[in-house]
């Protein structure tokens, strides 16, 4: 059998450290890219209660997946409360996202 992945990421193991770490800094979030190369990169990012990734603009196709924990993603106008196991699409528009209890999402983005 050939390996196609160099290394496989232990998510809810890595979500907890990072959760972790995030509850002892000062941003109060902390992000680690599991995957990354020219087509695609997935980001592992864990946010303290409260934290808040303020609004940006969107990638051109980007996934969010709850792993654990709530957040609220939310454009100029509209808002989804997401809970762990939820899997959604990033509006093509600029958005934010508030942990409304400590969190971590996966975050997947096309980068072509």
């Amino acid at each position: 059998m050939t390996k196609h992945h160099s290394e496989v990421a232990q998510l809810e193991a890595l979500a907890a450290e990072l959760i972790g770490e995030a509850r002892g800094i000062d941003a109060r979030r902390t992000a680690r890219t599991l995957v990354g190369g020219p087509a695609q990169r997935a980001t592992l990012i864990a946010l303290a209660e409260g934290a808040e990734l303020a609004e940006h603009d969107a990638p051109v196709a980007a996934t969010l997946q709850v792993l654990t924990g709530q957040v609220r993603l939310h454009t100029h106008d509209r808002d989804w409360v997401l809970d762990r196991g939820h899997l959604a699409a990033i509006p093509p528009e600029r958005h934010g996202l508030i942990a409304l209890t400590d969190a971590a999402v996966l975050l997947t983005v096309a980068l072509r």
